[in-house]
């Protein structure tokens, strides 16, 4: 039963992390004053969290502390990618997330003993690796379909440059300008 748990709550992180990567930003992008408010926000979030963790004794205290800097961590990570916003930024949160939970199923694996701690152990990694991996592919995809895009673009432009050339006077200096502000030239 508890494998079967275990094995969820992993699918469950690695969909998270996931979204996070996928995730449209909750403030726009270079916004100095919602980034600060973020990292206020997980700040005291996580104060509020620790506090709580400690009614709690031995490794469930463990377990508890490892999910409230996880949930600061995402916060912040979150925020920095979304002020940042660029393709690294946001791969960097998605690593910084998957690592903080990463952290939180290493203490769960604490609780085990055995070959069982050794399976969820690996379990772990292999989330982590895999969410990686995926924050990787999603960001280097991005950036070889916008570097497709502006090859598509100039080359349409190309063509619609060329189509002027038969024009002469105003209308030649009016196609090109046309042509320029269509395809971003």
């Amino acid at each position: 039963m508890r494998t079967i748990e275990f094995r969820a709550l992993m699918r469950a992180l690695a969909v998270g992390i996931g979204a996070l990567a996928l995730a449209g930003p909750s403030q726009a992008t270079g916004d100095k004053a919602a980034y600060d408010r973020a990292v206020a926000t997980a700040k005291g979030t996580y104060e509020a969290a620790r506090a709580r963790c400690d009614a709690l004794k031995d490794n469930a205290k463990d377990i508890c502390v490892a999910q409230a800097k996880a949930a600061r961590t995402k916060t912040e990570a979150n925020a920095e990618a979304t002020y940042k916003g660029t393709p690294k930024a946001r791969e960097k949160a998605v690593h910084d997330a998957a690592e903080a939970d990463y952290k939180v199923a290493r203490e769960q694996c604490d609780d085990r003993s055995g070959n069982d701690k050794d399976v969820c152990i690996k379990v772990a990694k292999a989330t982590l690796a895999r969410a990686k991996a995926d924050a990787k592919v999603t960001r280097v995809a991005n950036d070889a379909r916008a570097d497709a895009d502006k090859d598509k673009r100039e080359a349409d432009y190309k063509v619609a440059a060329q189509k002027c050339e038969a024009m002469t006077g105003d209308a030649k200096s009016a196609c090109v300008k046309n042509a320029k502000a269509k395809y971003g030239m």
